[in-house]
């Protein structure tokens, strides 16, 4: 049975260069290929949050946090183990080179 995981990236990063980016794409080729990609994406480090209480919900515009500790990307995978989505993880970060993440399963409804 396949496991989903969350993988994210925090802070701000260098732009790659081109040889990284065509790594990257040859990566990201590689595991959809192998149906182990769901998704990626980048997202606003700024970001909205939402508090409920009372019944009342507040919206507050970002930023919350330092640019450093913001996630700014994530990929969801499926893998078979957690030990795998590590893996995957750190052949990711092999590529990108320096920088700080997290891997979370994602619990849900099976697909």
């Amino acid at each position: 049975m396949k496991m989903r995981f969350l993988m994210t990236t925090k802070g701000e990063m260098a732009p790659p260069d081109e040889a990284t980016m065509a790594e990257m794409g040859a990566f990201i080729e590689e595991m959809t290929r192998a149906g182990v990609l769901l998704a990626t994406g980048g997202l606003d480090p700024a970001g909205t949050r939402l508090t409920s209480s009372g019944g009342k919900v507040t919206v507050t515009d970002g930023p919350f946090t330092e640019a450093k500790e913001a996630i700014v990307s994530f990929a969801l995978i499926e893998a078979r183990s957690k030990e795998e989505a590590i893996e995957l993880s750190r052949r990711f970060w092999k590529i990108i080179g320096d920088g700080e993440g997290a891997i979370q399963q994602v619990f849900g409804p099976e697909n």
